[in-house]
């Protein structure tokens, strides 16, 4: 079977369960015969043996039975960084990239600042922060050992060296630390969401929040103002439809100058805030 074929073949079959059925295919091919995608293009006409062909199509079995894209290859893009994931940690969104523009304008470039990132799972907050912003010192933590090795394993393969990683719940992680800027995605979707059923292969701990998916957001309110230092923010990532119970999570623990910003597709995405 020519690349060209074996693609659209492969499309065809994952159209029912992605949105991007061309692009997997052609990274599950890519990754099947170990070239970049851009060869694909280049050699349409190139021809798959009989092992190649097996191998693709346990592969693409994976995908059609939902497991995602970023568990097969182990890899997902983040800021342009290229991270390692697993089963253990979540599949970093695009949507998630807001939550690291808005830390970037309140960390300065050319100062010494500590930052920190509860639940970091894979690291990709915690990573694209640190590789942004050279001088400030990023502690990410996760309860999840499992998470954390492998936040650890990327932060060695990007060579980023202004991090460290601390295991613990929340904010008892630091407890006794003062922090600049505070990051957050915690979990945050409803229990009984009909929305987990297309999540089953995501760690349920890293998504569910709770019978209202507040739960995590509630310690994050109540337990960051004594780890912030003196007009220190809070940034926290949330679902689209928690833009009034988050802010009003935030107002009952005193916190000030509450803002939500939208994401890239118009939702209300992240909220911050700083100490009362």
């Amino acid at each position: 079977m020519r690349i060209d074929a074996a693609i659209e073949d492969a499309r065809t079959q994952l159209a029912a369960v992605s949105d991007s059925a061309r692009l997997d295919a052609e990274i599950l091919l890519a990754r099947t015969i170990d070239v970049p995608r851009s060869y694909l293009v280049a050699h349409p006409e190139d021809t798959l043996d009989g092992a190649a062909r097996e191998r693709l199509a346990k592969l693409l079995d994976r995908r059609i039975a939902g497991e995602p894209l970023a568990y097969i290859t182990g890899i997902k893009e983040f800021w342009s960084l290229e991270l390692m994931v697993s089963p253990a940690t979540l599949v970093p969104r695009p949507e998630t990239e807001l939550l690291v523009d808005l830390a970037l304008r309140e960390i300065p470039r050319d100062t010494a600042c500590q930052v920190l990132d509860l639940g970091t799972g894979s690291g990709a907050i915690a990573l694209a922060i640190a590789s942004e912003r050279i001088m400030c010192e990023v502690t990410a933590t996760d309860i999840d050992a499992d998470a954390l090795a492998v936040a650890r394993q990327n932060a060695r393969q990007l060579s980023i060296v202004n991090i460290e990683f601390v295991e613990g719940d929340w904010t008892g992680a630091v407890t006794g630390r003062k922090f600049n800027v505070v990051v957050s995605n915690p979990p945050y979707v409803r229990a009984g969401d009909p929305a987990l059923e297309a999540l089953q292969r995501e760690p349920r701990a890293a998504l569910v929040g709770g019978r209202d998916g507040l739960d995590a957001i509630r310690i994050l309110a109540r337990d960051c103002v004594a780890i912030l230092g003196a007009d220190g923010m809070l940034l926290v990532e949330h679902g689209a439809g928690q833009r009034g119970d988050v802010e009003n999570v935030l107002l009952e623990q005193h916190w000030s100058s509450i803002e939500c910003h939208n994401d890239l597709a118009g939702q209300p995405r992240v909220t911050t805030a700083r100490r009362g």
